[in-house]
């Protein structure tokens, strides 16, 4: 059974993806830093479903507590697919935006993907077989006002990717990005009204988690191995 861990798995589209991974038969690492409670829920949810699953709590942004719980991941075995879905917003104008709000969405989203790839690279290289899937944003495509800390990072991710991509392409490893739009969520229902929604998506709605997940499912199956180095959009033709 291929193991599979989902950073940032506890909340809307992390759920989604890690119930879809589940139900194509892989065992799932659900992670979760800010709420372990709600990922450890999710786990249990998996497995009463009849699913295979666990879950892990610590930090991305931090590389010592990050490699010191997968080397402790590793000894149950290489972990084949990643799907680096962790991410923070910390909002504000940039002349007015403070050195940690910068530096902790920097921190969680793009260096947290180094954190969290680099230790489990060379194991899942020596499988020859891996996907790797960094979930982005549009904003990392077309900027959004408030949001230079966030669109950097998340553009950013899309460099790595592409440039990771072709480093395993021989080893029969892919990388992709995929970058949600507006999604409906608890946020994302605070942040945008219904007419801001119609104004912005030219599909004149918000996707669902399971719209996400289900590209990202794609991309992290035997189907997908010829797609690599790729930033998938799943926005509703916002870009």
């Amino acid at each position: 059974m291929r193991r599979a861990l989902v950073t940032g798995g506890s909340g809307a589209i992390g759920g989604a993806i890690c119930r879809a991974l589940a139900r194509r038969g892989m065992h799932v690492i659900v992670h979760g830093h800010g709420n372990p409670e709600r990922a450890a829920r999710l786990a249990e949810a998996i497995r009463a479903d009849g699913g295979s699953a666990e879950s892990v709590t610590f930090d991305v942004s931090r590389a010592g507590p990050a490699t010191s719980a997968l080397e402790k991941i590793l000894e149950g075995g290489p972990v084949q697919v990643l799907v680096h879905n962790a991410g923070i917003t910390a909002d504000a104008p940039m002349a007015g935006m403070s050195d940690a709000q910068w530096s902790s969405v920097i921190g969680v989203s793009l260096d947290g993907f180094f954190n969290v790839a680099r230790p489990l690279l060379l194991p899942m290289l020596r499988t020859r077989w891996g996907r790797i899937v960094a979930m982005t944003s549009v904003a990392g495509i077309m900027g959004n006002r408030g949001q230079s800390n966030y669109a950097a990072a998340k553009a950013g991710l899309h460099g790595a990717v592409k440039s990771l991509a072709i480093e395993v392409a021989s080893r029969g490893v892919s990388v992709n990005a995929v970058a949600p739009g507006i999604i409906a969520s608890d946020l994302s229902r605070k942040a945008f009204t219904d007419e801001a929604v119609e104004r912005l998506v030219p599909m004149g709605r918000a996707g669902t988690p399971e719209e996400v997940a289900s590209v990202v499912a794609f991309l992290c199956s035997d189907e997908a191995a010829y797609v690599s180095g790729q930033v998938l959009g799943v926005n509703g033709a916002m870009a």
